[in-house]
């Protein structure tokens, strides 16, 4: 099920909209009468392939190769984003994973490129997002989704603090964004899910991780990433109109 349509859709930028929750978030964004423009960096297969179900579906999508870290490939994909419309929407939801291993054994550049991505390609994101939107420049206004996740509270020891960190730094930034533009007509929260059924934990030789920790959340089970999308969505819609600088978990009881 599609969360309630915002009054008035535009362009959604979507980071990482290739598979997993992004992809969801793209498809369902599309069904709600979104025109969407997504990125992806090495899923060119599985974005053409999402283009092509939304367009046999009736929907408009866009997918545009870009790594978020590399800031000539942020201002190329609101280039793009902006060329379909008026850009009334972001969900910033590309990050990476880098495999398990203790802090005794990271390297400088392991964690260097968690950050690029995961805070300072997030961080540019959020800086275009505003210069397109703000009332304050003469634009109409929107709405930023932040996709952290419940490794920002729970940590993550002996397998990606790292990560943890990084996703630390999302919450951070959407309570001080919110706080920054609110005044601007600019909504901006967090999503942050918990355990989730996606790919992310095969690219990183962890394919049984899954399974192995259902047993520690409450509800019994791994999200599926729709149900990530759906929060994403009430967000981003009118529905969710007094929500600025929220956190929604989305973790199962986790």
């Amino acid at each position: 099920m599609s969360s309630p349509m915002a009054a008035e859709v535009g362009v959604l930028v979507v980071t990482g909209g290739s598979r997993g929750i992004g992809a969801q978030v793209v498809e369902r964004a599309a069904a709600d009468g979104w025109t969407v423009c997504f990125s992806y960096v090495d899923a060119e297969g599985q974005a053409d392939a999402l283009v092509t179900k939304i367009q046999h579906d009736g929907g408009v999508a866009h997918a545009v190769h870009a790594d978020i870290s590399d800031e000539a490939d942020v201002l190329a994909l609101f280039q793009a984003a902006g060329d379909l419309g008026t850009i009334r929407g972001v969900v910033a939801n590309a990050a990476i994973v880098a495999p398990a291993l203790q802090l005794r054994d990271f390297t400088a550049g392991r964690v260097r490129r968690m950050l690029e991505v995961n805070v300072l390609g997030t961080i540019l994101c959020c800086r275009e997002a505003v210069r397109r939107m703000s009332t304050a420049d003469g634009y109409e206004g929107g709405a930023i989704v932040l996709v952290s996740s419940a490794a920002s509270r729970l940590g993550s020891a002996g397998e990606y603090i790292d990560y943890a960190a990084s996703k630390g730094a999302i919450d951070s930034l959407g309570i001080g964004l919110s706080r920054e533009v609110a005044g601007e007509g600019i909504r901006v929260n967090v999503v942050r899910p918990g355990l989730t059924s996606t790919e992310i934990h095969e690219r990183n030789d962890q394919p049984a991780r899954v399974r192995s920790l259902e047993p520690t959340i409450p509800l019994g089970r791994a999200a599926e990433p729709a149900e990530v999308a759906d929060a994403v969505l009430w967000l981003l819609s009118d529905a969710a109109s007094y929500c600025v600088g929220s956190i929604l978990d989305v973790a199962g009881g986790r």
